[in-house]
């Protein structure tokens, strides 16, 4: 695809358009809807070394210009991934970046070197920022120190490459990045949700069990954009921008902000063909713009 093929922190990609984890499952449960073969690559739900329930229900709830989720991370564990999970991906020609969590630094390491053994995931998205668990993963994201470490412990256990997703909900995101590429992240991934909360004012009772979730969707994609913006500036390893892209308009400026790549999440629930239309969006973009290539885009932003 003339204009959109790029390799991506050693990962080959057709184009810059990938799904994000959570808003995709594992690929399957979307392929009657959207042609895999045609994304950029495929980011599954979060991978835990053991099955997790989850949180109490409800667990999403419709907010102005977006949503709130607590899903608490529901998985099956890693044996059922690579068991169950893997064997349909392998039907398709998307790189599979797996995103894996921990409560632990210990089942962080244990999940890389299992996931090294596999040769269809092309890389590891850790995700050290997700604000639906009370505990373990939740403490990496807002200490430097933390999160040198936990990304310093996965870069020695694997050869794949590292993705670290950070948290937007701390005061100074550009030293948190750093703190990862200097551990050995290969790329930065941002932004995970914002912390949220809605009250049903009939009952007086918040609208999720948790009874706070993680804010997603259009609303949060100017925070999403400045944040991409100053870490690309402070960064060496490209930037993935993720939240509230619902076209290719969106698209385009986070590469104007600086990112390489893109993510997209809560506009799945929406429309199922919004990765691909995007995709069409973009070319469509760079051909009225005369551009031959959209990499001639990232970080071009006029400040």
């Amino acid at each position: 695809m003339a204009g959109l093929e790029l390799e991506f922190a050693g990962i080959k990609m057709k184009n810059p358009v990938m799904v994000a984890s959570g808003t995709f499952g594992y690929g399957e449960e979307a392929a009657n809807f959207v042609d895999l073969d045609k994304l950029g690559a495929i980011v599954t739900k979060t991978i835990t070394l053991n099955s997790q329930e989850g949180n109490p229900p409800p667990r999403i709830c419709e907010t102005a210009s977006g949503m709130l989720n607590s899903i608490g991370l529901q998985n099956k564990g890693i044996k059922d991934f690579i068991e169950q999970r893997l064997p349909f991906l392998a039907k398709f020609k998307t790189p599979v970046i797996a995103n894996i969590a921990g409560e632990t630094v210990k089942e962080f390491i244990e999940l890389a070197r299992i996931l090294n053994k596999e040769p269809l995931v092309k890389g590891l998205e850790i995700n050290i920022s997700c604000p639906n668990v009370s505990h373990g993963g939740m403490f990496f994201c807002f200490d430097p120190k933390a999160t040198f470490a936990v990304i310093e412990a996965i870069r020695k256990a694997t050869s794949l490459p590292l993705i670290a997703k950070l948290s937007p909900n701390v005061t100074d995101i550009a030293m948190i990045a750093k703190e990862a590429e200097k551990a050995g992240a290969d790329a930065i991934s941002l932004i995970n949700t914002l912390w949220g909360m809605a009250i049903d004012i009939n009952t007086w009772k918040p609208k999720l069990g948790m009874p706070t979730g993680g804010l997603s969707g259009p609303a949060i994609k100017p925070v999403a954009i400045r944040q991409v913006w100053q870490v690309a500036k402070a960064v060496k390893i490209p930037v993935i921008g993720v939240g509230g892209i619902m076209t290719g308009d969106d698209a385009i400026e986070f590469f104007l902000a600086g990112a390489t790549a893109v993510q997209v999440g809560t506009a799945n629930f929406v429309d199922t063909q919004a990765p691909i239309r995007i995709v069409e969006e973009i070319k469509a973009y760079l051909a009225k713009n005369n551009l031959e290539d959209y990499k001639e885009l990232i970080g071009k932003v006029i400040v």
